[in-house]
């Protein structure tokens, strides 16, 4: 690291250190305006312009000057080509101050720092998108040889400048979020809201934060298949840099370009696979500032709803203690604090208590008892007369009732489904909604299945009591099934639905072609009890 000179900012301390402060102010204005050598007098108008309105004698403001310039902040030179009247208008216009390079530098230096104290951090995704659309343009400018270098020099400024405000928010931002989670307010109310709204504004940064940072990645990765070599050089040429006597500022120009492009790489593409981008790191310490902004806040409401916490309660009795004016006066506050001097501290007893006085010390009394279960749940064994014994055998005989129910109830289904042969599905028609429920969930068994060459799906229950085969149809055609809570309209099957042990279901060859379109009148719910 280059070393500060050491007279650089002598101008920020003494007591005439806001008046050398408010002449460089002046000096900096001035430049702003192309004004860039003044006399006594324009130093003068100058410092009013800036906002110093208190007297300055000439002696003042010329003893001010010779020290600036003693410091090599300020240059002075003659002015040969004015005319002057008198002695006196000699002396005051002849000489003329301008800023050297040290004193713009310490100029700048302090704007910087006052800048930065009376600013604050920000996570904008904004800079992202901002910085994608510049990579994106530098990719069609490298593309198209006939653009213009100045276009790729302007261009890449404002990506470096993007990308700088980035790094500055960030740093900014991550510095206040650290104080603000070691910070300890004396206002709660006005401290939770901070925290409660940093919690908000983290929250809204991370949205679609890593596709934001995988769009900026794919733009530099495309950027660098023109080159990024190829890039320094047209903006080099597009930015007419002026000559200098120390030399060509190209080869000085071009290094700073590229040690911008690697910090563009670190943060988004990282050369190194291995090492993760910056940007993912960023987005680990916003995680985990959130995760401790909640658990702060949680301790501030904890602490606002109770009236006293336990560290406010020991702090107090600190101060007790380092008051107390003897040693007896300790142990009493001890005894009374805690607790501990007694033998029936822990609330016990022993089994005849008027045996043992209350005023006896601990050690010349027998042991009492202490329960397994005191010492490691912090509570004792309480004796009550053991609870009636519930009678479950009504529970059991309903459940075995409704279980005897449920299964006749789905052997009644099974007997109403089974086909007794090949049937169309469209065949079944009109049918009771509990019996349509376990047809449908035979037909999603069956077609969950993989068909065999034949096309045919073969599966069964998961009891493995009924077995079910579905077989495409030649001519296709649909099926409709009818409940009374509504119907079901899909492709039409060839179904085969049997108990285990019943016949094997005839294969495709042995169909006959006249293929009932219904199946047995019986399996309706609209049937009359007695068939002819």
């Amino acid at each position: 690291m280059r070393r500060v000179p050491p007279e650089m900012f002598r101008f920020t301390t003494g007591e005439k250190a806001e008046l050398y402060g408010a002449i460089l102010q002046a000096f900096g204005a001035a430049n702003e305006r192309l004004e860039t050598a003044l006399g006594l007098d324009e130093v003068r108008t100058w410092l009013r312009t800036v906002g110093w309105l208190d007297a300055v004698h000439d002696d003042e403001l010329q003893e001010a000057l010779r020290k600036l310039r003693e410091w090599q902040l300020l240059d002075v030179v003659q002015n040969h080509a004015e005319h002057y009247r008198t002695a006196e208008e000699y002396e005051r216009r002849n000489l003329q101050y301008s800023l050297t390079r040290r004193g713009e530098a310490a100029f700048a230096g302090v704007e910087h720092a006052l800048s930065v104290l009376a600013s604050t951090g920000a996570l904008q995704t904004a800079v992202l998108e901002a910085i994608t659309d510049r990579l994106d343009e530098l990719y069609v400018l490298l593309g198209d040889p006939t653009s213009s270098d100045r276009r790729v020099f302007t261009t890449l400024q404002e990506l470096e400048g993007h990308l700088e405000a980035l790094l500055a928010n960030t740093k900014a931002f991550n510095g206040e979020l650290q104080r603000l989670l070691r910070a300890e307010g004396a206002d709660l109310a006005t401290f939770r809201e901070v925290k409660a709204a940093t919690i908000a504004y983290l929250q809204e940064f991370l949205v679609n934060l890593d596709q934001r940072s995988r769009a900026v990645a794919t733009a530099v990765e495309r950027v660098e298949r023109h080159g990024v070599g190829l890039l320094h050089e047209r903006a080099l040429r597009g930015a007419e840099l002026p000559p200098v006597a120390d030399g060509d500022p190209g080869p000085a120009w071009l290094e700073r370009r590229r040690a911008r492009w690697e910090g563009l790489r670190a943060w988004f593409r990282p050369v190194d696979g291995a090492v993760r981008p910056r940007v993912e790191q960023l987005h680990d310490v916003a995680r985990r500032a959130i995760v401790t902004l909640l658990q702060v806040l949680d301790r501030i409401t904890e602490s606002r709803r109770r009236s006293s916490s336990a560290v406010q309660d020991f702090r107090e009795l600190a101060r007790w203690f380092a008051v107390a004016p003897g040693e007896d006066d300790l142990h009493r506050l001890w005894s009374a604090a805690f607790g501990l001097g007694p033998a029936r501290h822990a609330h016990l007893a022993h089994p005849d208590p008027e045996l043992v006085p209350s005023s006896g010390s601990w050690a010349e009394t027998p042991p009492v008892e202490v329960s397994a279960l005191l010492r490691t749940s912090g509570r004792t064994e309480r004796f009550t007369r053991t609870g009636r014994v519930r009678d479950i055998g009504g529970v059991k005989a309903a459940r075995a009732e409704r279980a005897r129910k449920e299964r006749a109830e789905l052997e009644a289904a099974w007997g109403v489904l089974d086909t007794d042969g090949p049937v169309r599905l469209s065949g079944f028609g009109r049918l009771d909604h509990a019996v349509f429920e376990r047809l449908l969930d035979l037909l999603g068994r069956a077609l969950a299945v993989r068909p065999d060459g034949g096309g045919s799906r073969r599966a069964v229950t998961s009891d493995g009591r009924v077995e079910i085969v579905l077989r495409p149809l030649p001519d296709g055609g649909r099926a409709v099934l009818r409940t009374s809570r509504g119907t079901l309209e899909g492709p039409d099957y060839l179904v085969e639905i049997r108990r285990p042990g019943a016949p094997r279901a005839a294969s495709p060859e042995d169909i006959p072609e006249d293929i009932p379109e219904d199946i047995p009148e019986d399996i309706s719910e609209d049937t009359p009890e007695d068939t002819p």
